[in-house]
């Protein structure tokens, strides 16, 4: 799998890219993803994660992580001769530390939730009602879980 990390902010740490790139692994080969699979990841400030909020989804307020999945069949993530580009995960570096803070867990632990939650998304997965958000978020916890990073 070919990850693509941007900090903009600048506060990253070399253990934290090994971190996103292991649990991205970890999460495409649990999904039976092919290897050959592409995609983004921006770690920016809430202003920069605002602003692309307004624009896209109409809500004028910072949140902690937006994905923006290519269009493409789920069929080609599972192709091993094909690369494709999945999408663009944006995360939001002072979400990351406050949600942190706010359920008692690692910054670690934080950034592998909302980087395994930003990359449900580009599969398809959605919480937009009861069901959808029990499956994906039963399925985000159970990876984690299986990771090591479970909630303290």
């Amino acid at each position: 799998m070919q990850i693509d990390i941007t900090d903009k902010t600048n506060q990253l740490q070399e253990e934290h890219y090994m971190l996103m790139n292991n649990v991205l692994d970890f999460t495409a080969k649990k999904e039976g993803l092919s290897p050959h699979i592409e995609l983004s990841i921006s770690i920016v400030t809430n202003n920069e994660i605002k602003e692309l909020n307004r624009l896209y989804r109409h809500l004028d307020e910072p949140t902690d992580v937006l994905s923006f999945e290519m269009d493409h069949p789920m069929e080609d993530l599972m192709d091993e001769g094909i690369p494709v580009m999945m999408g663009d995960i944006v995360i939001s570096m002072e979400k990351t530390n406050e949600q942190a803070e706010r359920y008692n867990h690692s910054f670690e632990r934080e950034l592998s939730f909302l980087t395994v939650h930003g990359f449900l998304h580009l599969m398809g997965y959605t919480h937009d009602n009861k069901e959808e958000e029990r499956v994906m978020f039963e399925k985000q916890e159970a990876i984690l879980k299986e990771f090591r990073l479970e909630r303290e």
